[in-house]
């Protein structure tokens, strides 16, 4: 009985480590799927082209954040018009893709 339990236990410890893992996104695919971003983000990442005011940097902005932000201006939890118009229609993939795609990036 203790055995099993040991074995039962071990084997789930070593699962999480994969259960846990983030699913990242392809660099290449996401390369292409930012070009509407760069509208507005522009490509040091720093303000848009008209009319001029600041907007957060994304060129090397951290995965979770990048994919947090979108997934919420999708679902409507952030507010802001033109970033929700965008965001909806991302797909999952298509948020994993630009996040890793962008946190690549070394500004």
């Amino acid at each position: 009985m203790i055995r099993a339990s040991l074995l039962a236990f071990a084997l789930l410890t070593l699962s999480l480590p994969c259960a846990a893992a983030v699913e990242k996104g392809d660099a290449d695919a996401g390369k292409i799927k930012v070009y509407t971003c760069s509208g507005c983000h522009g490509i040091t990442g720093w303000k848009n082209a008209y009319p001029n005011y600041h907007v957060p940097k994304i060129t090397g902005q951290n995965y979770d954040y990048l994919v947090n932000a979108l997934t919420e201006y999708r679902k409507g939890e952030r507010t802001h018009p033109t970033m929700r118009a965008q965001a909806e229609s991302l797909s999952e993939q298509d948020i994993r893709d630009i996040a890793t795609y962008l946190s690549s990036i070394t500004p």
